[in-house]
């Protein structure tokens, strides 16, 4: 029994792996398209590969996914962080968990963990080919698949993987063997906002702002942080990941509501109440009542029309509500998105109704599986996306290891 497996990332490689341990005989074929394998594990966590999260409750950890968690509810339960965690201990791998719950290897480099799968890949005896482009994939009279290379080889397997990413080809092979698509569209992206509030403030980040993107019923709240280009954190990233199809149909463009401090804009107004009867004396510019980095809390005394030299006491009811609003209903305009880093994430796939998430085989055309991005699956920032790879990578891996029917 020969197996291919089309990608060489994360999903590929441990269903390749999974399915060659097996020990059932035949052959285990990765076949990569790009020059290197497991490219978006190099750059993942900006090279130190964020390898999962450690929730270890599958009704949780299906919670960390806009499209597809509840299709990961079942599989959560036979392989999730816990079991990638041992799975890289076995070979070697220490892995370590950061406060904010995101799982690293102790080396801070994501090559150890490259190098950790193509070593295992290499034991198991999986036959890795990368530069290869594939022509065509066609279904034989023999219920065989026939693989047409660009440079005209063909291959023959009796199971095909196809681990293939968010790449328009793997969409294309899918459906045409039969799999509707649901449309790709952007996830996990930055927001492009011009507007002087922001100005020269890249760099600066608060730990709890609230989010809301008018006119929708999207909104998130998290750390956040000011970019050359606009806003990003993990606030960011969360609320365009669960609003993906959303923004996409607005263009990305809409107007976001930022609450800088993360209270109510009712404790806000108290809390200047407050500040204003014990500090008369002190300038508003020079002394603020709230948590936040100087150089934003002066933009947005600025941007609420105070001028520098205001006392606390010399600040009206009118002046301080519109300081109020600018720290707590502050919009701003979004003009646009931005990838996050090398790590983009694509909302769409492969249809989940029409694959088996006991096996990640296909239920219209037998022989063919699904692992990773194909799928219509993706998880917010924190290595979710990952374990969904693993997790969808390792159920196929051990199906096509199972004797033909």
């Amino acid at each position: 029994m020969n197996v291919v497996v089309m990608g060489g990332g994360a999903a590929g490689f441990l269903a390749a792996i999974t399915c060659a341990e097996a020990k059932t005989g035949g052959r285990v074929v990765i076949l990569e398209k790009g020059s290197k394998v497991l490219a978006k594990v190099r750059v993942s966590g900006g090279g130190r590969c964020n390898v999962t999260h450690a929730c270890f409750e599958p009704a949780l950890l299906a919670q960390s996914y806009p499209r597809g968690g509840r299709a990961l509810l079942g599989p959560f339960h036979y392989f999730q962080p816990r079991d990638i965690v041992e799975w890289f201990k076995a070979r070697g791998v220490a892995l370590k968990t950061e406060p904010d719950g995101r799982i690293f290897p102790t080396t801070d480099k994501s090559e150890t963990i490259v190098n950790a799968l193509t070593h295992a890949a290499k034991e198991a005896g999986v036959a890795v080919r990368a530069g290869i482009a594939v022509a065509s994939v066609a279904r034989a009279a023999s219920s065989r698949f026939v693989i047409t290379l660009n440079s005209g080889e063909t291959i023959s397997c009796d199971r095909l993987l196809l681990a293939t990413g968010s790449g328009p080809q793997g969409y294309e092979l899918a459906r045409g063997l039969g799999h509707a698509i649901e449309q790709p569209v952007a996830s996990l992206f930055t927001f492009n906002i011009s507007d002087a509030r922001l100005k020269d403030l890249a760099g600066i980040s608060v730990p709890l702002a609230q989010l809301k993107i008018e006119e929708t019923k999207l909104k998130q709240t998290g750390p956040m942080l000011i970019t050359h280009w606009g806003l990003s954190g993990p606030a960011v990233l969360k609320l365009s990941a669960w609003g993906a199809r959303t923004l996409h149909a607005l263009g990305y463009r809409a107007r976001l509501r930022v609450n800088w401090l993360g209270i109510s804009a009712e404790e806000a107004a108290r809390q200047i109440g407050s500040f204003k009867a014990s500090n008369p004396k002190k300038l508003i510019v020079a002394s603020c009542p709230f948590d936040l980095p100087r150089r934003l809390w002066e933009r947005l005394v600025t941007a609420a029309g105070l001028e520098p030299n205001r006392a606390w006491a010399n600040l009206s009811k009118v002046e301080a509500e519109r300081l109020k609003d600018q720290l707590t209903g502050g919009t701003y305009d979004i003009s646009g998105k931005s990838p996050f880093k090398e790590e983009f994430v694509t909302c769409g796939g492969v249809n989940l109704g029409e694959v088996d998430f006991k096996t990640m085989e296909s239920k219209l055309c037998p022989g063919l599986y699904f692992a990773g991005e194909i799928l219509d699956i993706d998880g917010v920032t924190g290595g979710f996306n990952f374990q969904s790879a693993w997790t969808t990578g390792w159920l196929a891996g051990r199906a096509m290891a199972a004797p033909l029917r």
